[in-house]
């Protein structure tokens, strides 16, 4: 708490005033993490009566939720501290189950043999994106691109109104 404290520029009284415990600051952090995902992903779901799996897989791989928090550094964090720290697994799961759940939908509105094998394969394509091209990677200039090439397979796969 005392270097969080030091970087954001706060006094380590001021910090644990808010925040009693490291156990806090972590659930609120983690809450405000979900929270935005969230909020981000329910304002796409109102956009559209049915959300399109292309739509879908569109908004995971822009990550505009993640921008407002650095996600390209921060997902590759939340995946190594998620072995040790449960509430960060618990919120990792959480985006991830949400994620899968709509995929599955979509998936299965679109004739799907086996939309929750199908989804799970899709979300494994969709993270391993954010890691290799995410912003300061060494494939960070091919990230239109992939996400051009997972879009187009999907269209393949599933057909162009998908």
């Amino acid at each position: 708490m005392r270097a969080l404290a030091r970087e954001v520029g706060m006094k380590l009284g001021a910090l644990q005033y808010h925040f009693k415990t490291a156990d806090q600051l972590m659930t609120a952090i983690v809450g405000h993490i979900a929270s935005t995902y969230q909020t981000h992903f329910d304002v796409r779901q109102d956009q559209y009566t049915t959300l399109r799996l292309t739509s879908l897989i569109g908004f995971i791989l822009d990550d505009e939720a993640g921008r407002e928090i650095a996600s390209d550094r921060l997902w590759p964090q939340l995946w190594a501290m998620q072995l040790v720290e449960p509430l960060v697994a618990e919120l990792v799961e959480r985006i991830y189950a949400g994620y899968l759940s709509k995929i599955e939908q979509a998936l299965a509105a679109a004739g799907a043999d086996d939309p929750t094998t199908e989804a799970i394969c899709l979300m494994s394509m969709l993270e391993g994106a954010t890691i290799f091209v995410g912003q300061g990677r060494h494939w960070q200039e091919d990230g239109a691109k992939v996400t051009a090439e997972i879009l187009n397979y999907v269209r393949i796969r599933y057909g162009e109104d998908a």
